[in-house]
């Protein structure tokens, strides 16, 4: 993700931005319109046919179907840093699984450091490889072959921006497997590098790893190989299982995805010891405090090199980060059945103290078991933290943040980020196509960690420091006001740089909210949603599938609200328009000048100063665009109002109050 967050808060549903030093909160600018059009209910309630149809793969009830497949890859990479001349060197064996009813003749690879190359597509869209003043080679191929059945042959290698074609000597028959052995070099960008860099901190240097392999593109039943560029948007990977080493001066100390499995060879006595401890400790542990950093007895020895071994399973994905001035901390993480994990910190010595990265482990270990507990438990040997120069991102089990990140910054950074753990990394949707789905859902999640964490201390997640202010949900009636905002469905990239924010992450989250929270409740959403996580744990779901899962699992014909909220922009505006005494009681004249629908409350006032309410159902929209409510009695009425918790994005709240 970017390092501008946002979120939504419960209930009020003000959206916040979280903003790196010096950035400064970019909403969509409302633009003048022409009047809308008369509402059409046969444009809202029309028949909805989804983009991805059922089949055998992909079921009526949202769920994998019987047939459902999926490829898999899992790699063995050796890995060395020059820390002089900037670059990374490495061999690589995929372990390629054709589990597809077809045979391949080529397979396709994501090579991302090919986005800063200066001709590069990102370049021209203003993406990652964004007109930077230096660029690189990106990565250089040094040998590729392939191994069936025991045989080596050279393998012919097209490359084409960030993606790279190996054909095949044979095709790669259905359900079988082969190797691809590869060398590969590239040097590693500076800071503005992104997502990918090494920088200097005050007394060292920090390298943050990522996109440092090439990686298997997805071959799926929806497209075949999806083999969209890296321009900004994020992954779209397989699963399988990583062994992977680092080789990197002996002064150096590395955190990565997975478990570390050679800590007596890396780590001094009196750290293993630590480490050992932290495992079994709810209290944070330092393994390597700020003092040691700049004493030699702090790392097994003084010269030469050190290789580090991490190993994980399950994964689409590993990161690392590596760096002589870690300081490092640990401790346990408590999950359901009895499980643990570990969460850990690593930042320079400027980051430590109590009004710095100190309560980062403890930030890690609580986000990790309350989204443990409430959605689905933390699959991964670690939750790791670090404090370098790409921050904002997320990688399977480690997140970057930034090294002066602190109080309230550093906790919704931090929860958000290690909230991505559940997606993408758990549930893999396509984030270079569905950026809601990864942004949108985890901003959604976010929100129960900001309340939850020592008793709502960085809760509701707004701050008039952060905040988009007024009323709730400004910041999407500005979306759904500007002609210019894209529907959430839009491809990842397709948002431009001022909308990526309030749609992708902003309007989806608060969709998510609105279907919870008035929709179809808790109970049912939580249980739909629940289910959406466990079947699709490491496979690759479409907006399809979970648009079915939560109708079919929460029990409610939604077509209209993925039609309006996901398909659509479309602009809520309930007005009431008279209030009539009748012989016995009075009526009340509702209209509906919006396309969108949601479930509404009507709330009366009467002259003794007492109140009801009446929900409204969105059936009451299903042929008609005004409704005329009946309530009996002598009271006399003295006010009628719509939405009165303003829990819903009422594009004009002028017409939501009528006095008699």
């Amino acid at each position: 993700m970017n390092r501008n967050h946002l979120s939504v808060p419960r209930p009020a549903l003000l959206f916040a931005l979280v903003i790196a030093a010096g950035c400064k909160i970019v909403v969509a600018q409302t633009t003048a319109q022409t009047p809308a059009p008369p509402y059409d209910p046969t444009k809202t309630f029309a028949p909805l046919t989804l983009p991805d149809p059922v089949n055998s793969y992909r079921a009526g009830n949202g769920a994998p179907g019987p047939d459902y497949w999926q490829n898999s890859a899992d790699y063995e990479l050796h890995a060395t840093i020059d820390t002089v001349a900037k670059t990374l060197s490495a061999t690589e064996v995929v372990t390629y699984s054709n589990n597809s009813p077809t045979a391949l003749p080529s397979l396709w690879m994501n090579v991302e450091q090919n986005t800063y190359r200066e001709d590069a597509r990102s370049v021209a869209t203003g993406g990652r490889g964004r007109a930077q003043a230096q660029h690189t080679e990106g990565i250089v191929f040094d040998s590729v072959e392939v191994e069936i059945a025991g045989h080596k042959e050279k393998a012919a290698i097209v490359v084409s921006d960030t993606r790279a074609q190996i054909r095949l000597p044979q095709p790669l028959k259905a359900h079988s497997q082969l190797k691809l052995l590869i060398t590969y070099h590239y040097t590693i960008p500076g800071t503005w590098g992104g997502r990918t860099s090494w920088g200097m901190s005050k007394k060292g240097e920090i390298y943050d790893m990522a996109q440092w392999y090439p990686r298997m593109c997805v071959y799926d039943d929806l497209r075949g190989w999806d083999t969209q560029p890296y321009i900004g948007s994020e992954f779209y990977l397989e699963y399988g299982h990583f062994d992977y080493y680092v080789t990197v001066p002996s002064s150096f100390m590395i955190v990565g995805s997975g478990e570390l499995k050679n800590p007596q060879e890396v780590l001094t006595k009196a750290q293993n010891d630590r480490y050992a401890k932290a495992k079994t400790s709810d209290a944070t542990v330092m393994i390597r405090t700020p003092e040691e950093v700049d004493d030699p007895a702090s790392r097994p020895r003084t010269s030469g090199t050190l290789t580090w071994h991490f190993h994980m399973d399950n994964t689409r994905d590993v990161a690392f980060s590596a760096s002589p001035v870690f300081v490092i901390d640990a401790a346990r993480i408590n999950l359901p059945n009895g499980a643990t994990s570990l969460a850990m910190s690593a930042y320079p010595p400027e980051s430590a103290g109590a009004d710095g990265w100190e309560p980062s482990t403890a930030i890690m270990k609580h986000s990790v078991e309350t989204f443990s507990k409430r959605w689905y438990p933390y699959p991964y040997p670690a939750a790791i933290n670090v404090a370098g120069f790409s921050t904002g991102m997320e990688y399977p089990g480690i997140v970057f943040d930034g090294i002066p990140d602190k109080g309230k910054q550093l906790f919704w950074i931090s929860a958000h980020e290690i909230g991505h753990s559940w997606f993408p990394m758990i549930v893999g949707s396509n984030e270079r196509r569905n950026a809601f789905m990864d942004e949108g859902f985890n901003t959604f999640i976010d929100v129960f960690e900001s309340d939850d964490f020592e008793n709502g201390k960085y809760g509701p997640k707004r701050d008039s420091e952060y905040s988009a202010g007024g009323e709730p949900a400004d910041t999407i009636l500005k979306v759904l006001d500007n002609p210019a905002a894209p529907p959430i469905l839009t491809r990842a990239d397709g948002f431009g740089g001022q909308l990526t924010h309030p749609v992708s992450y902003f309007k989806a989250a608060y969709g998510l909210t609105l279907l919870r929270e008035q929709i179809l409740g808790p109970e049912r959403f939580d249980w739909a949603f629940r289910k959406y996580i466990a079947d699709w744990a490491y496979k690759h779901p479409s907006p399809s599938d979970f648009f079915r899962e939560m109708e079919s699992e929460g029990g409610e014909d939604l077509s209209y609200f993925w039609r309006g909220w996901f398909m659509n922009n479309w602009t809520m505006d309930m007005a009431v328009k008279d209030i009539h005494d009748a012989p016995n009681g009075v009526t009340i004249t509702i209209v509906n000048n919006g396309q969108l629908v949601l479930p509404n409350t009507v709330q009366v006032t009467f002259a003794d100063n007492t109140t009801t309410r009446v929900n409204i159902p969105v059936e009451t929209w299903l042929s008609k665009g005004s409704y005329t409510l009946t309530l009996p009695g002598k009271q006399p009425v003295v006010s009628v109002m719509l939405d009165p918790d303003h829990k819903l994005p009422d594009d004009n709240r002028t017409n939501d109050v009528l006095k008699k």
